[in-house]
Protein backbone atom coordinates (compact mmCIF):
# COMPACT_ATOMS: atom_id res chain seq x y z
CA UNK A 1 0.00 0.00 0.00
CA UNK A 2 2.13 3.06 -1.23
CA UNK A 3 0.95 6.40 -0.31
CA UNK A 4 1.95 8.43 -3.56
CA UNK A 5 1.95 11.85 -1.95
CA UNK A 6 3.23 11.38 1.73
CA UNK A 7 1.42 13.10 4.20
CA UNK A 8 4.89 15.16 5.17
CA UNK A 9 4.90 16.52 1.80
CA UNK A 10 1.96 18.56 1.52
CA UNK A 11 2.40 19.86 4.83
CA UNK A 12 3.93 23.11 3.28
CA UNK A 13 0.89 23.63 0.82
CA UNK A 14 -0.89 23.61 3.63
CA UNK A 15 0.45 25.56 6.19
CA UNK A 16 0.57 28.33 3.65
CA UNK A 17 -2.53 29.60 4.52
CA UNK A 18 -1.66 29.78 8.58
CA UNK A 19 1.00 32.47 7.00
CA UNK A 20 -1.24 34.60 4.82
CA UNK A 21 -3.76 35.05 7.41
CA UNK A 22 -1.54 37.30 9.58
CA UNK A 23 -2.11 39.88 7.07
CA UNK A 24 -6.09 39.69 6.97
CA UNK A 25 -8.70 42.55 8.46
CA UNK A 26 -11.00 40.80 11.53
CA UNK A 27 -13.60 40.34 8.37
CA UNK A 28 -11.28 38.81 6.09
CA UNK A 29 -10.34 36.72 8.96
CA UNK A 30 -13.84 35.78 10.10
CA UNK A 31 -14.56 34.50 6.50
CA UNK A 32 -11.80 32.92 6.05
CA UNK A 33 -12.52 30.85 8.98
CA UNK A 34 -15.95 30.36 8.15
CA UNK A 35 -14.64 29.09 5.54
CA UNK A 36 -11.87 26.60 6.88
CA UNK A 37 -14.10 25.23 9.73
CA UNK A 38 -16.82 24.52 6.85
CA UNK A 39 -14.37 22.47 5.25
CA UNK A 40 -13.16 20.90 8.04
CA UNK A 41 -16.89 19.79 8.93
CA UNK A 42 -17.19 18.55 5.49
CA UNK A 43 -13.91 16.52 5.27
CA UNK A 44 -15.05 14.83 8.40
CA UNK A 45 -18.87 14.53 7.46
CA UNK A 46 -17.52 12.80 4.07
CA UNK A 47 -15.26 10.87 5.79
CA UNK A 48 -17.75 9.19 7.79
CA UNK A 49 -20.08 8.77 4.99
CA UNK A 50 -17.46 7.04 2.52
CA UNK A 51 -16.10 4.51 5.02
CA UNK A 52 -19.35 3.27 6.28
CA UNK A 53 -21.64 3.20 3.65
CA UNK A 54 -20.35 0.08 1.75
CA UNK A 55 -20.58 -1.23 5.12
CA UNK A 56 -24.41 -0.81 5.46
CA UNK A 57 -25.01 -1.32 1.58
CA UNK A 58 -23.48 -5.31 2.48
CA UNK A 59 -25.97 -5.62 5.80
CA UNK A 60 -28.74 -4.11 3.64
CA UNK A 61 -28.43 -6.56 0.88
CA UNK A 62 -27.76 -9.28 3.14
CA UNK A 63 -31.11 -11.43 1.79
CA UNK A 64 -29.90 -11.15 -2.04
CA UNK A 65 -25.49 -11.90 -0.89
CA UNK A 66 -26.75 -15.12 0.37
CA UNK A 67 -28.91 -18.41 -0.43
CA UNK A 68 -32.71 -18.21 1.20
CA UNK A 69 -31.19 -21.50 3.45
CA UNK A 70 -28.16 -19.39 5.14
CA UNK A 71 -28.40 -17.58 7.83
CA UNK A 72 -28.30 -13.54 7.42
CA UNK A 73 -26.09 -13.44 10.54
CA UNK A 74 -23.41 -14.93 8.80
CA UNK A 75 -22.95 -11.18 6.58
CA UNK A 76 -22.94 -9.37 9.67
CA UNK A 77 -20.25 -11.75 11.12
CA UNK A 78 -17.99 -11.54 7.84
CA UNK A 79 -18.73 -7.68 7.83
CA UNK A 80 -17.38 -7.36 11.40
CA UNK A 81 -14.66 -9.60 12.64
CA UNK A 82 -11.87 -7.87 10.10
CA UNK A 83 -12.88 -4.24 11.43
CA UNK A 84 -12.38 -5.81 14.52
CA UNK A 85 -9.45 -7.21 13.89
CA UNK A 86 -8.07 -3.86 12.18
CA UNK A 87 -9.03 -1.98 15.31
CA UNK A 88 -7.26 -4.32 17.76
CA UNK A 89 -4.16 -4.43 15.39
CA UNK A 90 -3.44 -0.70 14.82
CA UNK A 91 -3.81 0.73 17.82
CA UNK A 92 -2.91 -1.87 20.26
CA UNK A 93 0.01 -4.00 18.32
CA UNK A 94 1.41 -0.54 15.92
CA UNK A 95 4.20 1.67 17.09
CA UNK A 96 5.25 4.89 17.09
CA UNK A 97 3.52 7.90 14.84
CA UNK A 98 0.69 7.38 12.80
CA UNK A 99 1.64 7.35 8.63
CA UNK A 100 -2.05 8.81 7.87
CA UNK A 101 -1.94 8.96 4.22
CA UNK A 102 -0.30 5.21 3.88
CA UNK A 103 -3.35 4.13 5.75
CA UNK A 104 -6.38 6.26 3.80
CA UNK A 105 -4.99 5.03 0.64
CA UNK A 106 -4.80 1.58 1.64
CA UNK A 107 -7.84 1.49 2.88
CA UNK A 108 -9.32 3.04 -0.23
CA UNK A 109 -7.75 0.31 -2.59
CA UNK A 110 -8.84 -2.60 -0.20
CA UNK A 111 -12.45 -1.30 -0.11
CA UNK A 112 -12.65 -1.08 -4.03
CA UNK A 113 -11.18 -4.79 -4.11
CA UNK A 114 -13.89 -6.12 -1.66
CA UNK A 115 -16.48 -5.13 -3.92
CA UNK A 116 -15.41 -5.83 -6.82
CA UNK A 117 -14.87 -9.10 -5.74
CA UNK A 118 -18.56 -9.53 -4.48
CA UNK A 119 -19.66 -8.18 -7.49
CA UNK A 120 -18.08 -10.60 -9.71
CA UNK A 121 -18.37 -13.56 -8.06
CA UNK A 122 -21.28 -15.55 -7.23
CA UNK A 123 -20.14 -18.02 -5.22
CA UNK A 124 -20.30 -17.84 -1.38
CA UNK A 125 -17.41 -18.11 -0.28
CA UNK A 126 -15.66 -15.47 -2.37
CA UNK A 127 -18.68 -13.03 -1.68
CA UNK A 128 -17.76 -13.52 2.12
CA UNK A 129 -14.44 -13.03 1.29
CA UNK A 130 -14.91 -9.84 -0.78
CA UNK A 131 -16.94 -8.71 2.56
CA UNK A 132 -14.09 -9.62 4.52
CA UNK A 133 -11.78 -7.09 2.57
CA UNK A 134 -14.05 -4.27 2.69
CA UNK A 135 -14.95 -4.88 6.25
CA UNK A 136 -10.96 -4.42 7.47
CA UNK A 137 -10.72 -1.45 5.28
CA UNK A 138 -14.20 -0.39 6.91
CA UNK A 139 -12.42 -0.85 10.80
CA UNK A 140 -9.44 0.36 9.87
CA UNK A 141 -10.76 3.19 8.25
CA UNK A 142 -12.93 4.27 11.46
CA UNK A 143 -10.32 4.05 13.78
CA UNK A 144 -7.71 6.66 11.46
CA UNK A 145 -10.42 9.32 10.99
CA UNK A 146 -11.27 9.13 14.56
CA UNK A 147 -7.31 9.68 15.69
CA UNK A 148 -6.90 12.38 12.83
CA UNK A 149 -9.76 14.29 14.65
CA UNK A 150 -7.15 14.41 17.62
CA UNK A 151 -4.92 16.70 15.50
CA UNK A 152 -6.86 19.34 15.74
CA UNK A 153 -7.18 22.03 18.58
CA UNK A 154 -8.28 23.67 20.66
CA UNK A 155 -10.89 20.59 22.51
CA UNK A 156 -13.62 22.51 21.08
CA UNK A 157 -12.40 21.95 17.18
CA UNK A 158 -11.50 18.78 18.32
CA UNK A 159 -15.22 16.93 19.61
CA UNK A 160 -16.95 18.69 16.44
CA UNK A 161 -14.66 17.15 14.17
CA UNK A 162 -15.59 14.13 16.14
CA UNK A 163 -19.78 15.17 15.55
CA UNK A 164 -19.29 15.55 11.92
CA UNK A 165 -17.81 12.58 11.30
CA UNK A 166 -20.29 10.64 13.77
CA UNK A 167 -22.93 12.21 11.36
CA UNK A 168 -21.23 10.97 8.27
CA UNK A 169 -21.53 7.65 9.61
CA UNK A 170 -25.27 8.34 10.72
CA UNK A 171 -25.35 9.77 6.75
CA UNK A 172 -23.76 6.41 5.49
CA UNK A 173 -26.76 4.30 7.25
CA UNK A 174 -29.35 6.91 5.37
CA UNK A 175 -27.54 6.83 1.87
CA UNK A 176 -26.98 3.30 1.79
CA UNK A 177 -30.11 1.67 3.39
CA UNK A 178 -31.69 3.67 0.46
CA UNK A 179 -28.91 3.21 -2.64
CA UNK A 180 -29.75 -0.55 -1.92
CA UNK A 181 -33.36 0.22 -2.35
CA UNK A 182 -32.82 1.72 -5.25
CA UNK A 183 -30.06 -0.33 -6.87
CA UNK A 184 -31.74 -4.11 -5.16
CA UNK A 185 -33.22 -4.22 -8.94
CA UNK A 186 -30.30 -4.17 -10.67
CA UNK A 187 -29.15 -7.14 -9.63
CA UNK A 188 -26.38 -7.76 -7.25
CA UNK A 189 -23.52 -7.45 -9.83
CA UNK A 190 -24.40 -3.93 -11.00
CA UNK A 191 -25.69 -2.33 -7.73
CA UNK A 192 -22.49 -3.76 -5.70
CA UNK A 193 -19.89 -2.73 -8.88
CA UNK A 194 -21.92 0.72 -9.25
CA UNK A 195 -21.00 1.14 -5.30
CA UNK A 196 -17.35 0.50 -5.44
CA UNK A 197 -15.91 3.96 -6.74
CA UNK A 198 -17.66 5.52 -3.46
CA UNK A 199 -14.17 5.42 -1.84
CA UNK A 200 -12.28 7.14 -4.27
CA UNK A 201 -13.94 10.25 -2.30
CA UNK A 202 -11.67 9.78 0.44
CA UNK A 203 -8.50 10.15 -0.90
CA UNK A 204 -9.85 12.88 -2.69
CA UNK A 205 -11.39 15.15 0.40
CA UNK A 206 -8.13 14.52 2.09
CA UNK A 207 -5.79 15.86 -0.41
CA UNK A 208 -8.02 18.64 -1.49
CA UNK A 209 -10.73 19.66 1.14
CA UNK A 210 -9.42 18.81 4.58
CA UNK A 211 -7.16 22.16 6.41
CA UNK A 212 -4.38 21.43 7.99
CA UNK A 213 -4.13 21.29 11.46
CA UNK A 214 -1.73 24.12 11.85
CA UNK A 215 -4.20 26.41 9.54
CA UNK A 216 -7.17 26.55 12.83
CA UNK A 217 -4.85 27.87 15.33
CA UNK A 218 -4.40 30.95 13.30
CA UNK A 219 -8.48 32.23 12.81
CA UNK A 220 -11.04 33.01 15.35
CA UNK A 221 -13.47 30.54 15.98
CA UNK A 222 -16.77 30.59 15.50
CA UNK A 223 -19.49 31.03 17.83
CA UNK A 224 -20.49 27.02 17.28
CA UNK A 225 -17.39 26.00 17.81
CA UNK A 226 -16.81 27.60 21.14
CA UNK A 227 -15.71 25.81 24.10
CA UNK A 228 -18.64 23.75 26.22
CA UNK A 229 -16.58 23.72 29.76
CA UNK A 230 -12.77 24.06 29.86
CA UNK A 231 -11.47 21.52 32.32
CA UNK A 232 -7.99 22.16 31.55
CA UNK A 233 -5.79 24.63 30.35
CA UNK A 234 -5.65 23.78 26.96
CA UNK A 235 -2.02 22.79 25.62
CA UNK A 236 -1.48 22.73 21.86
CA UNK A 237 -0.56 19.33 20.24
CA UNK A 238 2.62 19.39 18.47
CA UNK A 239 3.12 20.22 14.75
CA UNK A 240 4.40 18.82 11.80
CA UNK A 241 7.85 20.32 12.83
CA UNK A 242 7.79 19.04 16.65
CA UNK A 243 6.89 15.64 15.71
CA UNK A 244 9.66 15.45 13.40
CA UNK A 245 12.04 16.43 15.92
CA UNK A 246 10.49 13.96 18.35
CA UNK A 247 10.27 11.23 15.95
CA UNK A 248 14.44 11.08 16.25
CA UNK A 249 13.84 10.29 19.71
CA UNK A 250 11.92 7.15 18.97
CA UNK A 251 9.02 7.99 20.85
CA UNK A 252 6.53 5.15 21.14
CA UNK A 253 4.02 3.42 23.52
CA UNK A 254 4.70 -0.06 25.14
CA UNK A 255 2.18 -2.10 26.07
CA UNK A 256 2.43 -1.22 29.58
CA UNK A 257 1.75 2.62 28.78
CA UNK A 258 -1.27 1.25 26.52
CA UNK A 259 -2.95 -0.79 29.21
CA UNK A 260 -2.36 1.93 31.84
CA UNK A 261 -4.22 4.53 29.21
CA UNK A 262 -7.08 1.92 28.61
CA UNK A 263 -8.14 0.72 32.61
CA UNK A 264 -9.91 3.92 33.52
CA UNK A 265 -12.28 3.41 29.81
CA UNK A 266 -13.76 -0.05 30.18
CA UNK A 267 -16.21 0.52 32.53
CA UNK A 268 -16.85 4.34 31.42
CA UNK A 269 -16.81 4.22 27.82
CA UNK A 270 -16.21 0.59 26.48
CA UNK A 271 -18.95 -1.30 28.61
CA UNK A 272 -21.82 1.01 27.61
CA UNK A 273 -20.91 0.86 23.77
CA UNK A 274 -20.04 -2.57 23.85
CA UNK A 275 -23.88 -3.67 25.49
CA UNK A 276 -25.61 -1.04 23.32
CA UNK A 277 -24.04 -2.66 20.18
CA UNK A 278 -24.87 -6.09 21.49
CA UNK A 279 -28.30 -5.30 21.85
CA UNK A 280 -28.70 -3.33 18.64
CA UNK A 281 -27.21 -5.65 16.19
CA UNK A 282 -28.98 -8.86 17.83
CA UNK A 283 -31.89 -6.88 16.87
CA UNK A 284 -30.99 -5.82 13.32
CA UNK A 285 -29.36 -9.22 12.15
CA UNK A 286 -31.19 -11.81 14.51
CA UNK A 287 -34.84 -10.42 14.90
CA UNK A 288 -35.53 -7.65 12.27
CA UNK A 289 -35.60 -10.77 9.26
CA UNK A 290 -38.04 -12.43 11.40
CA UNK A 291 -40.50 -9.16 11.58
CA UNK A 292 -42.35 -10.16 8.63
CA UNK A 293 -46.24 -9.80 7.93
CA UNK A 294 -48.49 -10.92 5.09
CA UNK A 295 -48.44 -8.42 1.84
CA UNK A 296 -50.46 -5.43 2.78
CA UNK A 297 -53.60 -5.33 0.32
CA UNK A 298 -54.62 -2.12 -1.26
CA UNK A 299 -58.24 -1.89 0.09
CA UNK A 300 -57.13 -1.98 3.86
CA UNK A 301 -53.25 -0.23 3.88
CA UNK A 302 -53.61 2.03 0.86
CA UNK A 303 -50.43 3.62 1.84
CA UNK A 304 -48.63 0.74 3.08
CA UNK A 305 -49.06 -1.58 0.29
CA UNK A 306 -47.20 1.30 -1.75
CA UNK A 307 -44.01 0.70 0.11
CA UNK A 308 -44.54 -3.40 0.68
CA UNK A 309 -45.00 -5.47 -2.40
CA UNK A 310 -43.19 -8.14 -1.35
CA UNK A 311 -42.42 -9.65 1.89
CA UNK A 312 -38.82 -9.66 0.96
CA UNK A 313 -39.54 -5.96 1.34
CA UNK A 314 -40.03 -5.44 5.35
CA UNK A 315 -36.32 -6.47 5.68
CA UNK A 316 -34.66 -3.35 3.92
CA UNK A 317 -37.76 -1.44 4.75
CA UNK A 318 -36.35 -1.89 8.84
CA UNK A 319 -33.03 -0.93 7.94
CA UNK A 320 -33.92 2.37 6.11
CA UNK A 321 -36.00 3.06 9.34
CA UNK A 322 -33.12 2.53 11.53
CA UNK A 323 -30.58 3.81 9.51
CA UNK A 324 -32.55 6.96 9.16
CA UNK A 325 -32.93 7.15 13.27
CA UNK A 326 -29.81 6.69 13.68
CA UNK A 327 -28.34 9.48 11.12
CA UNK A 328 -30.30 11.81 13.03
CA UNK A 329 -29.09 10.99 16.59
CA UNK A 330 -25.76 10.41 15.12
CA UNK A 331 -25.55 14.10 14.42
CA UNK A 332 -27.12 15.54 17.31
CA UNK A 333 -23.99 17.36 18.35
CA UNK A 334 -23.01 18.52 14.80
CA UNK A 335 -26.53 20.13 14.51
CA UNK A 336 -25.54 21.73 18.14
CA UNK A 337 -27.34 19.62 20.47
CA UNK A 338 -25.83 19.12 23.97
CA UNK A 339 -23.65 15.94 24.27
CA UNK A 340 -24.93 13.55 27.11
CA UNK A 341 -23.60 14.32 30.65
CA UNK A 342 -21.23 11.06 31.25
CA UNK A 343 -23.42 9.77 34.30
CA UNK A 344 -26.32 8.72 31.38
CA UNK A 345 -24.23 7.05 28.58
CA UNK A 346 -24.81 3.32 29.86
CA UNK A 347 -29.31 4.71 29.32
CA UNK A 348 -29.41 3.93 26.08
CA UNK A 349 -28.15 0.27 26.85
CA UNK A 350 -31.45 0.16 28.92
CA UNK A 351 -33.03 0.85 26.43
CA UNK A 352 -31.73 -1.32 23.80
CA UNK A 353 -32.48 -4.14 25.97
CA UNK A 354 -36.11 -3.30 26.26
CA UNK A 355 -36.19 -3.25 22.37
CA UNK A 356 -34.72 -6.21 21.88
CA UNK A 357 -37.44 -8.24 24.13
CA UNK A 358 -40.16 -6.32 22.91
CA UNK A 359 -39.47 -7.23 19.73
CA UNK A 360 -38.60 -11.09 19.92
CA UNK A 361 -41.97 -11.18 21.93
CA UNK A 362 -43.32 -9.88 18.74
CA UNK A 363 -41.87 -12.01 16.65
CA UNK A 364 -41.97 -15.00 18.48
CA UNK A 365 -45.69 -14.76 19.38
CA UNK A 366 -47.26 -12.11 17.94
CA UNK A 367 -48.49 -9.07 20.54
CA UNK A 368 -51.40 -7.94 18.60
CA UNK A 369 -53.91 -10.08 16.62
CA UNK A 370 -53.33 -11.61 13.17
CA UNK A 371 -56.16 -8.85 11.89
CA UNK A 372 -53.82 -6.25 13.15
CA UNK A 373 -51.11 -5.88 10.86
CA UNK A 374 -51.31 -2.26 10.61
CA UNK A 375 -50.76 -2.01 14.67
CA UNK A 376 -48.53 -4.68 14.18
CA UNK A 377 -46.09 -2.78 12.04
CA UNK A 378 -46.78 0.77 13.48
CA UNK A 379 -45.38 -0.73 16.64
CA UNK A 380 -42.16 -2.36 15.09
CA UNK A 381 -41.95 0.69 13.00
CA UNK A 382 -41.74 2.78 16.34
CA UNK A 383 -39.29 0.97 18.38
CA UNK A 384 -36.85 0.48 15.50
CA UNK A 385 -36.96 4.16 15.57
CA UNK A 386 -36.27 4.20 19.26
CA UNK A 387 -33.60 1.63 18.60
CA UNK A 388 -31.99 3.60 15.66
CA UNK A 389 -31.90 7.02 18.42
CA UNK A 390 -30.32 5.40 21.48
CA UNK A 391 -27.29 3.27 18.86
CA UNK A 392 -26.79 6.68 17.43
CA UNK A 393 -26.53 8.42 20.40
CA UNK A 394 -23.89 6.11 22.27
CA UNK A 395 -22.11 6.35 19.72
CA UNK A 396 -21.63 9.86 19.03
CA UNK A 397 -21.68 10.64 22.85
CA UNK A 398 -18.89 7.86 23.95
CA UNK A 399 -16.48 9.15 21.33
CA UNK A 400 -17.30 12.75 21.80
CA UNK A 401 -16.57 12.59 25.34
CA UNK A 402 -13.39 10.58 24.94
CA UNK A 403 -11.98 13.11 22.65
CA UNK A 404 -12.65 15.45 24.94
CA UNK A 405 -10.54 13.96 27.85
CA UNK A 406 -7.21 15.52 29.49
CA UNK A 407 -4.95 13.72 31.06
CA UNK A 408 -1.51 14.52 32.86
CA UNK A 409 0.49 14.27 29.77
CA UNK A 410 -1.28 17.23 28.08
CA UNK A 411 -1.00 19.16 31.05
CA UNK A 412 2.38 18.41 32.29
CA UNK A 413 4.81 21.12 31.03
CA UNK A 414 7.88 18.58 31.23
CA UNK A 415 5.72 15.76 29.64
CA UNK A 416 6.97 15.14 25.53
CA UNK A 417 4.61 16.94 23.16
CA UNK A 418 5.24 13.51 20.62
CA UNK A 419 3.85 11.36 23.27
CA UNK A 420 1.08 13.29 24.59
CA UNK A 421 0.38 13.10 20.89
CA UNK A 422 0.18 9.70 20.60
CA UNK A 423 -1.82 9.08 23.85
CA UNK A 424 -4.66 11.38 23.12
CA UNK A 425 -4.32 9.16 19.46
CA UNK A 426 -4.45 5.69 21.26
CA UNK A 427 -6.82 6.76 23.74
CA UNK A 428 -9.75 7.61 20.85
CA UNK A 429 -8.61 4.21 18.21
CA UNK A 430 -9.06 2.21 21.72
CA UNK A 431 -12.58 2.70 21.86
CA UNK A 432 -13.58 0.92 18.80
CA UNK A 433 -12.77 -2.35 20.04
CA UNK A 434 -15.64 -1.96 22.28
CA UNK A 435 -18.49 -1.83 19.71
CA UNK A 436 -17.08 -4.18 17.06
CA UNK A 437 -17.07 -6.55 19.85
CA UNK A 438 -20.11 -6.16 20.47
CA UNK A 439 -20.91 -6.67 16.84
CA UNK A 440 -19.50 -9.58 16.69
CA UNK A 441 -20.84 -11.00 19.66
CA UNK A 442 -24.51 -9.84 18.07
CA UNK A 443 -24.02 -11.79 14.64
CA UNK A 444 -22.86 -14.86 16.79
CA UNK A 445 -26.45 -14.69 18.49
CA UNK A 446 -28.20 -13.75 15.54
CA UNK A 447 -27.65 -16.86 13.76
CA UNK A 448 -29.21 -18.89 16.08
CA UNK A 449 -32.45 -16.24 17.44
CA UNK A 450 -33.27 -15.86 13.78
CA UNK A 451 -33.51 -19.69 13.51
CA UNK A 452 -35.58 -20.27 16.78
CA UNK A 453 -37.96 -17.09 15.81
CA UNK A 454 -38.37 -18.75 12.46
CA UNK A 455 -39.14 -22.11 13.99
CA UNK A 456 -41.31 -20.58 16.62
CA UNK A 457 -43.61 -18.47 13.94
CA UNK A 458 -43.61 -22.04 12.12
CA UNK A 459 -45.57 -23.85 15.06
CA UNK A 460 -48.27 -20.93 15.48
CA UNK A 461 -48.66 -21.43 11.59
CA UNK A 462 -47.04 -18.21 10.37
CA UNK A 463 -44.85 -19.73 7.50
CA UNK A 464 -43.93 -16.49 5.76
CA UNK A 465 -39.88 -16.36 7.15
CA UNK A 466 -39.43 -19.81 6.00
CA UNK A 467 -39.98 -18.82 2.57
CA UNK A 468 -37.21 -16.36 2.42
Amino acid sequence: MCCGIALDSIAGVRTSSVVALSGLTDTSMKAQAKKLFFKLGLSFFLFGLINNVLYVIILSAALDLVPPSTPKGIIAFCNIFPALIAKVGWPYILKGRIRYAKRLLGCCAASVSGMIVVALFDSLMMRLFGICLASFSSGLGELTFLQLSTRYHPSSVAGHSVGYFASGTGAAGLVGASMWWVLRGLGVRMGVGLSSIMPLVIPMTYYFILPHPEALTSVPIPSSFEEEEVDAPYTPLPTDEDARVATKASVALSFEDKWTLVKPLLLKYMLPLFAVYTFEYTINQGISPTLIYPVPSPEKYWLLSKIIKSVRDYYPLWQLVYQTTVFFSRSSISIGLPPLPEKLLSIPAFAQAFILTLLAIESAVGIFSEDSQGLSFSFVFLLISIEGICGGLAYVNVFYRINQEQHHSLTDENADPERAKQEKEFKIGSIGFADSTGILLASILAVPTEVELCNAQARRGKMICKSL
